[in-house]
């Protein structure tokens, strides 16, 4: 990740208000006294996409089925309103709280201000900088998927295609935030020990489909020759494909290879068209496993710092099969 002055800042600003909290802070994580019901908080951090609109209703479904109060905010892709949203759910004194942070820094404050409040955190699909905040003893635990693996699948996949096809633009996630950087340095890792393989583009199209296809159109436009589009989740993978079609181009194996990262229906359907080779799911649904782990956390077991979710892989092969599973 590049750093810039505003990371600098924040980054600032939150080692600021961890020593702010370090005369009470705990040597753990705060504890979760046992109940029959929770009154928790969910923070999500937008609700633009299929994604994260299926992690919010498995998160509703499972708050639903349990006879738990779920207070939900969505920040709408504001880092600054997710933060408020966390000291909103302090204030309304919720037991426990999940939070999906937008970016690894800015939400070091929210987390260490829910610490200082003695509400334990919970973090969902997103990670934080971990020199500012750790497992254990800022917050509970991290539940998601191994976002460096994730990248190093696809990358993985497309070497072992064997194909002639080997001039790549990498369409970035949101700058700062966990998924984009390890899905990039999973792909990149593997990629630089085949020197025939060639980045020659990557950019950020902030997980979002109409931005994801105005980048493709202008990297598409200054690199013809690319015939490899790797895009850090379905809406910019999607977005890449109509501004392929916009070029005259097609996606898929006679002309441009795509790949993606998430796995929902949409773009599972396409690689039974045969317009993207390969998707890495990376599976949305949360609620059974972020409850689970919030009553084990409150029974007293030991929680890991990590806690990784298994991930399809979606190809030719299998898509038509295991697009009934496909979120």
């Amino acid at each position: 990740m590049k750093i810039t002055r505003r990371h600098l800042l924040i980054s600032s600003a939150a080692a600021a208000a961890a020593a702010s909290f370090a005369s009470r802070a705990f040597a753990a994580a705060p504890p979760l006294a046992k109940k029959d019901t929770y009154k928790v908080g969910f923070a999500q951090t937008e609700s633009n996409n299929p994604w994260r609109l299926a992690q919010t209703k498995s998160m509703q479904d499972e708050a639903a089925k349990r006879g738990w109060q779920l207070v939900y905010t969505d920040a709408a892709g504001s880092a600054a309103k997710q933060v408020a949203d966390v000291n909103s759910m302090i204030a309304q004194q919720v037991d426990l709280i999940f939070l999906a942070p937008r970016e690894e820094v800015p939400l070091i404050p929210a987390i260490m201000a829910a610490k200082g409040a003695n509400i334990p955190v919970i973090l969902l699909d997103r990670n934080v900088d971990q020199s500012l905040a750790k497992p254990g003893e800022d917050y509970v635990t991290f539940i998601g998927s191994n976002f460096v693996e994730e990248g190093q699948r696809v990358a993985d996949y497309l070497v072992a295609m064997g194909s002639d096809k080997k001039t790549i633009i990498q369409l970035e996630g949101t700058v700062g935030s966990s998924p984009a950087n390890d899905r990039k340095k999973g792909f990149d890792d593997v990629i630089a020990k085949h020197p025939d393989y060639k980045i020659v583009a990557s950019q950020s199209g902030d997980f979002a489909r109409d931005k994801g296809r105005q980048v493709a159109e202008t990297l598409l436009q200054a690199h013809p020759e690319a015939n490899v589009i790797y895009a850090h989740n379905d809406e910019m993978a999607i977005g890449a494909i109509a501004a392929l079609e916009a070029a005259g181009r097609k996606a898929g194996r006679d002309d441009c290879l795509v790949f993606s990262i998430d796995g929902g229906k949409e773009i599972v359907q396409l690689v039974v068209d045969g317009k993207v080779e390969a998707v890495v799911e990376c599976n949305p649904r949360f609620g059974p496993k972020a409850f689970d782990t919030a009553v084990a956390y409150a029974n007293g077991d030991q929680i890991p710092p990590v806690l990784i979710n298994p991930d399809e892989l979606y190809t030719p092969e299998n898509a038509a099969k295991l697009i009934g599973s496909a979120y």
